[in-house]
């Protein structure tokens, strides 16, 4: 391998969750390099040998202190982000659940990640929202489980 194949960026696989409370969903105000300032789900980065699942529950412990349940998969999306400060690709993997306990409030965990975690109404996100987020809303996809 050379030093520029060292250097080439490569995709990452990440998991994000849609922590749904009835028609609203758990939004944070993002603190980073990639979509600084803007609201986005829980989730980050899978692990070696972690199934989604697993990613989603610790993702969510990790960032906002709740418990989930329900956990199921949505969808795989491609997002090539060109346009960031740092460009980045990511497959990344969307998830639905719901809080254990729906009167639990979320905490912020990572501070320095996120200025805080709010429920938002479906039909009244806040803006801006992160990139990938505001493509999906765009498109008219809907997180929440048939009926």
């Amino acid at each position: 391998m050379n030093d520029q194949d060292a250097a080439a960026p490569v995709p990452r696989v990440s998991v994000v969750v849609f922590l749904l409370k009835g028609r609203s969903v758990l939004l944070g105000r993002r603190r980073s390099s990639v979509g600084n300032s803007t609201y986005a789900l829980p989730g980050g980065h899978l692990e070696f040998g972690e199934s989604f699942e697993e990613c989603a529950i610790r993702e969510v412990k990790e960032e906002t202190g709740l418990e989930i349940r329900k956990t199921e998969f949505i969808m795989v999306t491609n997002n090539v982000m060109l346009n960031e400060p740092k460009p980045c690709h990511y497959v990344t993997v969307l998830m639905r659940a719901e809080p254990a306990d729906p009167e639990e409030e979320p905490k912020n965990m990572e501070p320095n990640k996120c200025d805080g975690w709010e429920w938002f109404e479906w039909g009244n996100l806040p803006k801006p929202l992160f990139g990938p987020l505001e493509k999906w809303v765009n498109e008219g996809f809907k997180p929440f489980p048939p009926t």
